[in-house]
């Protein structure tokens, strides 16, 4: 993306992730500058820069998109309006852009999570002016909600900024759902996660060791080299809770399913900003055996739900946390995990609802905090 130069009045750029169009808008409406300059700059013409800057114009009626640009606008300094003299206030100095919107590194990881929720049938991103966060939900065939994500406030502007999720009907609690362009945006990280997992994984690893995509690092220790693709619409917990048991009933329930995909959304929390560099077979051994820790010195979110996932894996015991891991989780079908277990066929989907029911009774021991998604 090519960032508009003229428009940085402070030492900071905007992350790379803000829409060219965007910064656009914010140059000549928040730092002032000409749309002819603003052309000269980018090296097209004058009309083609008006007509973006309107389309973000219009754009602001969308609640995200109107806080993103806000909060963005806040890295200028205020403008001296109609020649006035400036006001003791108009003095302060810009934002720093660090502060107020989130890293490229943040947004790639946190937007990859999300939209991966949201292209599951029946999913999407609900959002309410006074909430500091939103939330993914899921509507199931029984007419019950599942809240499957939680997402802080500036990911889900940026995401929106982006255009990769969009409102059809504003209200009090808005609801978005993910865009032809947003789908196109999370099939490309999955190509650069497979990218990594079959051998391209050397020239994307950081200097600390880690590599760029953590999700990856199970998959790499496969002998096939390459992680077995899946239906982004659904995870196999949802496939294997359409399934109807002799009596007609779902094999699994609601609750387990929720009790799932708690712990799901608790391993791509930990994921966030890790430098682990095991895998996760390793990770369920040390941490049954009590030979590893997780989260332990990192700060935040993440330490915080490395620790709940520590929790419900010991809670578990092995061979019910390996499958819970692998379906769960790493959303591995039942026939590829009974392989790679070395367990007899169609013996998977009993050991993982007796797992989910295991799940299901630790969370509601933990009480409230046991119902909390993210």
């Amino acid at each position: 993306m090519q960032n508009v130069a003229i428009a940085m009045k402070s030492e900071k750029c905007m992350p790379t992730w803000v829409p060219e169009s965007a910064q656009l808008y914010l140059a000549h409406t928040e730092a002032g500058e000409p749309i002819r300059a603003l052309a000269r700059e980018i090296g097209t013409h004058a009309s083609t820069v008006l007509r973006r800057i309107r389309s973000f114009e219009t754009r602001r009626d969308d609640l995200l998109v109107d806080d993103a640009l806000r909060r963005l606008g806040r890295h200028y300094a205020p403008k001296n309006r109609a020649g006035s003299p400036p006001k003791e206030t108009d003095m302060a100095q810009p934002a720093n852009i660090q502060s107020i919107s989130p890293s490229d590194s943040r947004f790639e990881k946190d937007s990859l999570r999300i939209l991966r929720r949201l292209c599951e049938a029946g999913a999407v991103l609900a959002v309410a002016m006074d909430m500091e966060k939103a939330v993914v939900v899921r509507d199931g065939d029984s007419g019950s909600s599942t809240k499957t994500a939680v997402v802080d406030r500036e990911i889900a502007e940026a995401i929106a900024l982006k255009e990769w999720i969009a409102c059809d009907a504003p209200g009090r609690i808005s609801r978005y759902h993910i865009t032809r362009a947003g789908r196109t945006a999370l099939n490309r990280m999955v190509a650069q996660m497979e990218n990594a997992a079959s051998g391209f994984a050397e020239a994307q690893v950081a200097f600390d060791g880690a590599p760029v995509f953590p999700e990856c690092e199970e998959a790499m220790g496969d002998s096939a080299g390459k992680r077995s693709r899946y239906n982004m619409a659904e995870s196999p917990l949802i496939a294997l809770a359409r399934r109807r048991d002799r009596e007609g009933a779902p094999f699994l329930a609601d609750e387990l399913v929720r009790a799932g995909e708690r712990l799901r959304e608790d391993f791509e929390l930990s994921l966030i900003g890790s430098s682990v560099t095991q895998n996760w077979d390793q990770f369920l051994t040390g941490s049954i055996d009590g030979a590893a820790r997780v989260g332990g010195g990192t700060p935040g979110g993440s330490a915080s739900a490395r620790q709940r996932l520590d929790m419900a894996l010991r809670d578990l015991g092995p061979g019910l946390s390996d499958i819970a891991i692998k379906c769960c989780c790493q959303l591995e079908g039942l026939e590829r995990a009974e392989k790679r277990m070395g367990w007899s066929a169609r013996s998977g989907k009993i050991v993982l609802r007796i797992a989910l029911q295991r799940l299901k009774r630790h969370y509601e021991m933990l009480g409230d905090a046991g119902g909390m998604i993210g």
